[in-house]
């Protein structure tokens, strides 16, 4: 399957990305690379990600998309990974990572869902089935695939190097795994893996203002995506696509042509 680089934006959460740091060196498929990105961190952040041997890559700029967007292109694995700083990955996450992207499909991202710690019980309950489960269930009809959840997906490194021009990866009001599943181009696939489970903390629900705060910022990235690639456009161009992708239209292309040449092999 080649390697893995885990790639982690942080801005100030160095308790929370020592847990995480500490759930990758326990992982049963160990990584390749861990890439921090501190985005402009006053904490610990910077030195805790040394002193668990990852590298750290600095990004001024704030905000989680051009923190993302910096540990990708720093990135060195066929594979990359990624987890924010919350997240705590189970001792296989990386194992089925590599399990999923290496079937016979080959999909382009692999991505899964969290179970919530910290906070209360009915938030947490509320976090997993209406705060991800929505966005999982309305965001997947209106993309047509699953979408990408940023605390836990990897994608191949060849398709970033296609998408890296195209997505908003400098805008800090957008959130950066919507934006990246919205700009996924004709014969690039998104599965979703059950088996594929970080930790991920409560904190979105720990407050009334906090929530809100996301979901106007999940409004403002749809009505962005919208106006630049409308749904119903952007889903025409990509059944148009996989179609002309298809293996059965490039063997057809493929045949012979009336002279007598062999097929050229798919």
């Amino acid at each position: 399957m080649g390697t893995i680089s885990v790639i982690i934006p942080s801005l100030n959460d160095a308790d929370f990305l020592a847990a995480c740091l500490d759930a990758l060196a326990q992982q049963t498929r160990p990584a390749d690379e861990v890439i921090v990105v501190d985005n402009g961190s006053t904490d610990a952040t910077a030195e805790f990600a040394q002193a668990a041997g990852a590298r750290v890559v600095d990004q001024p700029l704030r905000g989680i998309w051009p923190a993302t967007a910096a540990g990708l292109d720093a990135a060195s694995g066929d594979l990359l990974a990624r987890l924010d700083a919350d997240s705590v990955p189970a001792p296989d996450w990386l194992a089925q990572v590599e399990r999923r992207m290496s079937q016979r499909d080959r999909p382009t991202v692999v991505t899964g869902s969290g179970v919530f710690y910290g906070g209360t019980a009915p938030r947490r309950w509320i976090a997993r089935h209406i705060y991800i489960g929505g966005y999982f269930y309305w965001i997947g009809i209106l993309l047509g695939h699953p979408p990408i959840f940023g605390s836990n997906y990897a994608i191949r490194a060849d398709a970033w190097l296609a998408l890296r021009e195209i997505v908003h990866r400098d805008r800090a009001d957008l959130h950066d795994d919507l934006d990246l599943a919205w700009w996924m181009q004709p014969g690039m696939s998104v599965v979703y893996d059950r088996a594929l489970i970080v930790g991920v903390s409560a904190r979105p629900l720990a407050s009334v203002s906090e929530l809100a705060r996301r979901v106007r910022m999940a409004f403002h990235t749809l009505g962005v995506e919208w106006r630049a690639w409308p749904p119903f456009e952007r889903r025409a161009v990509r059944r148009i696509g996989d179609d002309l992708l298809s293996p059965a239209i490039l063997a057809e292309a493929a045949e012979a042509d009336g002279d007598g040449e062999e097929p050229l092999p798919v």
